[in-house]
């Protein structure tokens, strides 16, 4: 249920991935999201395992993948977080106070000292075992992915069960960073940017990269049958996104280029009662020009009178 696309009524080709983990915290990333398809985890423990692997430095990466890819080892078996690595050689038979060294030394990146090594050697633990412990350079504590798991999943039920709240809750965190103009023209122009934005692989800006992951979020929106509607000057909310009846409704402030202080002014100025004309907006709103332009665009002010006065002829 956490990572399937099929918890989520989807098929894998309608968001070009394996596993549906879209925008939740820690598994999100295509980083992760491949380790979730190389690993296929079943229970709770491994996701921890997952989260140990993915916060460590050489843990995973010519490491436990290799490992894993390679069946020497199931993911329930390599090291992933600090705790893994004294557990493991207790249970084998080494000293505690012992193991407890080693953990510290291998998770601090120092390797294995020569008499640590002979030790394990003796103790009959796995040479596929040993290497891994010299190529890591730095590991997560247990505890710590305990914690990020145990959130990712409570927000991956909102995911399944939720989805409207799930996605509202996800733009309005993320709204800086949301282009009303682009989401709201529907699934195929939000694909076409999505491939435009993977064709420039390495040379992504991090602006782009950070489009891109809103974009992949959206798409997989679209395809759970939810789709956004356009911002409305006077249904929108300034800053948070809305669930309707017909759909979500972005913010004022997710038109790029309309920051956080004039969609408050547009708010506040609305309470008063409807706009006249374009000019009494931005009197009674407080708003540039730039502003303006900006909701013309996106068909905010489709209809309403540039000014008040009433030509004679």
């Amino acid at each position: 249920i956490f990572s399937s696309t099929e918890a989520l009524g989807i098929k894998p080709e309608d968001i070009n991935s394996e596993v549906g983990t879209f925008g939740i915290p820690e598994f999100g990333t295509r980083f992760v999201r491949q380790m979730l398809v190389d690993t296929r985890p079943t229970t709770f423990e491994e996701l921890i395992r997952i989260s140990g692997l993915s916060h460590g430095t050489d843990v995973w990466l010519n490491n436990a993948q290799d490992i894993i890819r390679s069946n020497i080892a199931s993911l329930s078996e390599v090291i992933c977080t600090r705790d893994d690595i004294m557990n493991y050689l207790i249970h084998k038979g080494l000293p505690p106070k012992q193991a407890f060294k080693i953990m510290e030394d291998v998770r601090k990146g120092k390797g294995l000292k020569e008499e640590y090594e002979k030790e394990m050697r003796e103790k009959n633990v796995p040479q596929w075992y040993i290497q891994s412990c010299k190529k890591i350079k730095y590991m997560f504590p247990k505890a710590h992915a305990a914690a990020y798991v145990m959130m990712a999943f409570r927000i991956a039920w909102f995911k399944v069960y939720y989805p409207e709240a799930f996605y509202v809750a996800y733009f309005t965190v993320r709204a800086d960073e949301f282009d009303a103009d682009l989401m709201t023209q529907g699934q195929e122009i939000i694909r076409a940017k999505i491939r435009e934005l993977e064709q420039k692989g390495n040379s992504m800006t991090q602006k782009e990269k950070n489009t891109l992951t809103i974009l992949e979020v959206g798409n997989e929106m679209y395809a759970r049958g939810i789709h956004f509607l356009p911002v409305d000057l006077y249904q929108s909310d300034s800053r948070k996104f809305q669930i309707t009846p017909d759909g979500i409704r972005p913010p004022l402030n997710s038109l790029q280029g309309l920051g956080a202080s004039a969609a408050e002014n547009i708010a506040e100025a609305r309470k008063s009662g409807p706009f006249l004309s374009v000019d009494d907006l931005r009197t009674r709103a407080k708003v540039s020009k730039a502003v303006i332009e900006i909701l013309k665009k996106h068909g905010c002010l489709d209809g309403m009178p540039e000014s008040n006065q009433i030509s004679l002829f």
